[in-house]
């Protein structure tokens, strides 16, 4: 392997192209439905299963607990989410979805399935499988 830095074959910056471009896309689209793409892995991980801590969320969604917090209170502030006091620690909250929030899946799931399709439509997709496999991967050692 070449000692040299060559910046448009450097994978943090290839990745970094791919991820800003594909956030743009979806940031876009998520502030026509008043949100905002800091907000979507903690409404994934509440879609997925609710009634769990804050800690919890954190560490699915691979977001640091206190950003977790000012997330929460902006989805309590927009009547997506709301926290009940925990019957097994009178310190901790679990964190539930309104009916609003709910309601709000089906409506925007659709959203990243375009996005991600838009992304890998320059690849075969014997190529779009094999990107997949590959960051399931790598995210998996993160």
């Amino acid at each position: 392997m070449n000692d040299t830095f060559d910046r448009q074959s450097s994978f943090g910056w290839m990745i970094n192209v791919v991820a800003v471009k594909a956030e743009k896309m979806f940031d876009a689209e998520l502030k026509k439905q008043g949100l905002s793409v800091a907000l979507w892995p903690t409404m994934m991980c509440l879609w997925e299963e609710e009634g769990v801590t804050q800690r919890d969320i954190a560490e699915k969604s691979k977001v640091e607990n206190s950003t977790t917090t000012r997330t929460l209170d902006k989805l309590e502030h927009l009547g997506l989410v709301e926290r009940r006091a925990d019957p097994n620690s009178r310190r901790s909250y679990r964190i539930y979805l309104t009916d609003k929030g709910k309601n709000l899946k089906e409506q925007l799931l659709p959203i990243p399935i375009a996005v991600n399709q838009a992304m890998l439509s320059s690849l075969e997709s014997e190529e779009q499988a094999q990107m997949i496999a590959l960051l399931k991967k790598m995210v998996a050692a993160v």
